[in-house]
């Protein structure tokens, strides 16, 4: 059976404001996660997120609550498996990623969900499931270490 979620948690030594604006600033959350973006991350908007040779995303800007809470919902995997995703995402089975952030005496935790994966096309979901987990863990280190180079 595939696992619905992933879960991260970390600290970043940064106060809510500046870390709410690297995940929901377009100029700056490509210093740690999409190589280019084309549009506004502003509720509603559908811009494409580019990391490059055949990842890109269009994605959906669900809530951006500054400095909060900010989501949006992606096709992580077409039903073929292809990786990389262009159209509405509210007509195809999706996921939810969301950014959670919280005043810490480290600085700001931060929690990142990404859910729905059971939602997936079955011959997909539990390889997107395992790749995403791995890919969070990579993306949520380097908005770490953007923070820890100021």
């Amino acid at each position: 059976m595939v696992q619905d979620k992933i879960e991260r948690q970390i600290t970043i030594r940064a106060p809510k404001e500046r870390v709410y604006n690297a995940i929901s600033d377009p100029k700056q959350i490509v210093s740690w996660f999409p190589d280019a973006i084309d549009g506004t991350l502003e509720v509603g908007a559908t811009p494409i997120i580019d990391f490059g040779a055949d990842f890109v995303f269009q994605i959906h800007v669900v809530a951006a609550s500054p400095h909060d809470y900010f989501a949006y919902r992606w096709v992580p995997a077409n039903a073929d498996g292809t990786t990389g995703f262009k159209g509405d995402v509210l007509s195809v089975p999706n996921t939810l990623v969301e950014f959670r952030l919280a005043d810490d005496p480290a600085g700001t935790a931060l929690t990142l969900t990404e859910s729905g994966f059971s939602s997936l096309p079955k011959a997909s979901a539990e390889k997107q499931h395992e790749q995403n987990s791995g890919g969070w863990d990579y993306m949520l280190d380097r908005l770490e270490k953007l923070f820890a180079q100021v």
